[in-house]
């Protein structure tokens, strides 16, 4: 059986809107935040190293692919063997994405590849203290001063 991985936090959220430059407004309102990015039918705001994404609804009544959050997790490839090993249809590699059996979009990244970040010593009282970033989340750190 594949090795386990170890959950270590939440990447993003997303959030199905009607209109995601309405969205964008209405948060700007209330929260102070940078806009990290904006793409086809969405935007995300940064919150440090973690974001919420706004995708705009399909509005067809059919459910909604792009909503879904992501999770944080120790080793993404692991994972991925571990989810083809349960039978569940996932890609062979890049993004990793899954429904649970409710039908909960759930796209999974690695610890090693995103700005978010856990004190040292929640890593090691996690069991993680080799989890190390790669060299691309470190320079998005640093390019925002997050360290």
């Amino acid at each position: 059986m594949t090795e386990r991985v170890r959950l270590v936090g939440i990447n993003h959220v997303a959030l199905e809107v009607g209109d995601v430059d309405a969205a964008v407004d209405f948060y700007a309102s209330v929260f102070s935040f940078e806009l990290r990015g904006r793409g086809p039918g969405g935007a995300f705001l940064d919150m440090g190293d973690q974001f919420l994404a706004l995708t705009r609804a399909s509005g067809d009544g059919a459910p909604d692919s792009a909503r879904h959050f992501g999770l944080v997790v120790s080793d993404k490839e692991a994972a991925r063997a571990a989810l083809r090993e349960a039978g569940f249809d996932v890609r062979a590699s890049g993004n990793l994405r899954f429904r649970d059996p409710w039908g909960n979009s759930v796209e999974l990244v690695d610890y090693r590849d995103v700005q978010f970040s856990k004190a040292p010593s929640v890593l090691g009282g996690m069991g993680l203290s080799g989890l190390e970033k790669s060299e691309r989340a470190r320079r998005e750190r640093a390019d925002k001063g997050l360290g």
